[in-house]
């Protein structure tokens, strides 16, 4: 369940959204079965394979049927050697799928406590696990997310609409936001690790020519010629760093559009995704208009009152 990038407020914040302070480091899937734990990248790369104390997650203390699995969509922090858990998908073999948010936060803050997942690693532990966090998207719940303190280096805020089932892919049902006080990373760098002047940004090449992102459907943001991508020795499936000039941008109806990319050079095989289109959206707003926390405040703030006045409503009615 991979967030949008939020560049606008989403309508009942306070009512319908749960807000986390976002670990930074690797996100992944983690399964445990059959006395084993394995965590893979995104790409399904393996990231590490591993005794755990999650069920069925090591040879120890094997309970009921050895296939039974549970699956956990985790960040993997690297300076404290942690798996920092921000959703759970099934538990056991009990598939939490079509259950929201909400539910799948609770319960995976009262399964986790049976086990002892959490301690320290030991020789049938390798590595910690711990749950990330959740508040309610009130005044108090964004300004804890926003300036507490954390066990882990943080990137951003993630928010959770709390009646969403757990959806494979890019969704808008999940947000994510930063700015330079909760992330170190707020604009893009490039291949040197600097912020460039102009904005960058990375597509996949397709097989007639297009240059889109990773978005279900992808959005075409241009195109290459036969006659440069042989020259070029590029290949459908590359992943391709383009610099984008302000001038050539145009913002439709929530829509970016791009007059004009330039080439600035081919990735290597360590990435395997296109940037998302609200991505790309989220980069350029950060460089010229950024939503900014007190835009959230003020939202949060104005679904409180709408709340608090339907609320008064009920009550004149009922009375």
């Amino acid at each position: 369940m991979l967030p949008e990038w939020m560049v606008d407020a989403p309508p009942h914040l306070a009512r319908d959204w749960h807000v986390s302070a976002r670990p930074a480091g690797k996100r992944c899937m983690v399964v445990s079965s059959n006395g084993i734990t394995i965590s893979r990248l995104r790409n399904g790369t393996i990231l590490h394979r591993f005794p755990s104390a999650l069920p069925n997650g090591s040879k120890k203390g094997l309970s009921g049927p050895a296939s039974s699995y549970s699956i956990l969509d985790c960040i993997f922090h690297e300076p404290d050697e942690t798996y920092y858990i921000v959703d759970m998908i099934c538990w056991r073999g009990y598939s939490l799928y079509d259950c929201t948010a909400e539910f799948r936060f609770f319960w995976v803050n009262s399964k986790l406590t049976e086990t002892s997942a959490g301690d320290p690693p030991s020789a049938y532990h390798r590595y910690r696990f711990s749950v990330v966090p959740m508040y309610e998207s009130t005044l108090d719940g964004l300004q804890t997310a926003y300036s507490g303190s954390t066990p882990y280096v943080k990137d951003g805020l993630l928010f959770y609409n709390r009646h969403a089932h757990y959806q494979a892919g890019i969704t808008p049902l999940t947000l994510v936001w930063k700015d330079n006080t909760c992330s170190q990373y707020l604009l893009d760098t490039d291949s040197e690790g600097q912020v460039p002047t102009e904005q960058h940004v990375v597509l996949e090449l397709q097989e007639d020519g297009k240059l889109v992102t990773s978005d279900d459907p992808p959005i075409a943001f241009g195109s290459l010629d036969n006659e440069f991508i042989q020259k070029s020795n590029l290949r459908p499936g590359n992943l391709l760093r383009f610099s984008v000039r302000d001038e050539s941008v145009k913002l439709v109806d929530g829509k970016m559009e791009i007059g004009e990319l330039q080439l600035a050079g081919k990735l290597n095989r360590s990435r395997t995704f296109a940037d998302s289109h609200s991505k790309v959206l989220f980069q350029y707003a950060a460089r010229h208009a950024p939503l900014r926390i007190e835009d959230l405040v003020a939202s949060v703030q104005s679904n409180s009152m709408e709340i608090e006045s339907t609320d008064i409503e009920m009550q004149v009615i009922q009375g």
